[in-house]
């Protein structure tokens, strides 16, 4: 399972890359300057031969003006009591309010789903004896 999310984290990320501006795309040099990494994640990512983290989706997400739910393939929410008082309550929000909550709530959601405890590139410390 989780191998396949990350092949459709990366196809999205693929996708929103190549069809950045018009269609004329963005590079993985020019993204990955954008965001803060090399060119060789952006290319890892895409690749699903690395994992980002929720923090780089995040940031990927604001960079293309998506929800990070974009990488995230569709699921069906249940009917659930708890979710329509949210909604309730949340209609009742002031609009900079219900922006602040459904990005809290997308971030959650994928916080759920997206596995933690990616490996990091480099040197690995070993524990002390």
């Amino acid at each position: 399972m989780e191998k396949k999310l990350f092949e459709y984290v990366g196809a999205q990320i693929r996708e929103l890359r190549t069809g950045f501006n018009g269609r004329s795309g963005i590079s993985q040099e020019a993204l990955g300057r954008e965001l803060g990494v090399t060119a060789n994640t952006i290319s890892r990512w895409e690749t699903a031969t690395y994992q980002p983290s929720l923090r780089d989706l995040e940031k990927v997400s604001r960079f293309f003006g998506v929800s990070i739910t974009e990488f995230l393939p569709e699921q069906t929410a249940p009917d659930d009591e708890k979710v329509a008082a949210l909604l309730r309550t949340a209609r009742e929000l002031p609009a900079s309010d219900l922006e602040e909550l459904r990005r809290f709530a997308e971030f959650r959601r994928a916080h759920a789903i997206y596995p933690r405890g990616r490996p990091r590139p480099g040197r690995q410390r070993r524990p002390r004896a």
